[in-house]
């Protein structure tokens, strides 16, 4: 009789972290088949520990197909693809990727910040189209240091981003859904507020239904003609019409994308804004970060079936809202 799987895998994490898992563990690898998990029958009440990814996502149909299913192994920071009250009902727990991915992330807020604000993107087409004949006459940008730079969302990835404006010498607030009393940054109650203040706002809180289109008109007026929208967090997070409008209508200075509400996408309707600069949701995509991640994907499955325990668990609090 053939022993049981042990780790259900519905989606592939690279040929190297399939490859290692295999390696070590009897996979049941349902994204290798069109029908998913509805391919294995009987099968399916083997597995304790599923790998998935946040873009791929955990459902509640996911669950239900899985008997014997207690924990879950994400890649991905992000949760809000993966349903954690179905989680918290059959109190299966949850990892995902924390630490490994904040600097990266970080890294390419700080891109698309200054991108936005120096126009790089468009000095790069200016340059290689050759539109560059005299010295003078690309159009001046926004300086970036000595300015003003709002968060939304004070995490390790915000943190993050937060450290990196010392550097440049700016003013550093944040909004979250409560103050960090442990936080040497000043607390804005209000997001409004706190884009009222801002030449910068930054978006890095979760996505989910509780912060969808929380960065909406009146937000994006109060940041102002002057201000500069940065979102590496979830398109859900920014009213992304209400953004278009603003930036055609001048009444946005600008702003940079990791993440739109539909990916992927053409982005089309961004195409003629010179003012935006725009990334594939890439914050974590460098190689380093990359593998860092598969490891502690492949840590966290280690971990429980030796012990029974997750390296990185979502928190309660956050299973239980």
């Amino acid at each position: 009789m053939t022993a049981r799987y042990e780790v259900v895998q519905v989606a592939s994490l690279g040929a190297a972290f399939d490859a290692r898992l295999a390696a070590h563990y009897r996979v049941l690898q349902a994204w290798r088949e069109p029908l998913g998990l509805a391919a294995f029958g009987g099968e399916l009440a083997g597995p304790r520990v599923a790998v998935t990814s946040v873009r791929h996502g955990f459902t509640q149909p996911m669950f239900d197909a899985l008997p014997n299913l207690q924990a879950v192994c994400s890649w991905g920071v992000g949760y809000d693809t993966l349903d954690l009250r179905a989680a918290a009902n059959r109190r299966i727990g949850i990892s995902v990727t924390p630490d490994v991915l904040d600097d990266c992330v970080a890294d390419l807020a700080w891109a698309l910040m200054l991108s936005a604000a120096r126009r790089t993107a468009v000095g790069d087409r200016y340059v290689k189209s050759g539109q560059w004949r005299a010295i003078g006459q690309f159009p001046v940008a926004t300086r970036v240091s000595g300015k003003r730079l709002g968060i939304l969302g004070l995490g390790r990835i915000g943190e993050a981003i937060a450290r990196r404006g010392a550097g440049f010498d700016m003013q550093v607030r944040y909004h979250n859904r409560s103050p960090r009393p442990q936080s040497p940054y000043p607390y804005e109650t209000s997001l409004v507020d706190l884009a009222a203040w801002a030449d910068f706002l930054v978006v890095a809180c979760v996505g989910g239904a509780a912060t969808r289109h929380l960065v909406d008109a009146p937000v994006i007026r109060a940041l102002g003609p002057r201000g500069i929208l940065v979102n590496i967090a979830r398109g859900s997070v920014v009213d992304q019409a209400a953004a278009l409008a603003a930036l055609r209508s001048g009444e946005l200075g600008g702003a940079g994308l990791d993440v739109l509400e539909q990916e992927p996408t053409d982005a089309a309707d961004f195409a003629d804004l010179d003012q935006v600069s725009l990334m594939p949701h890439a914050g974590s995509a460098t190689h380093e970060t990359r593998a860092a991640m598969a490891d502690l994907v492949f840590d966290n499955v280690a971990a429980f079936l030796r012990s029974g325990a997750l390296l990185t668990p979502i928190a309660d609090r956050e299973m239980q809202a």
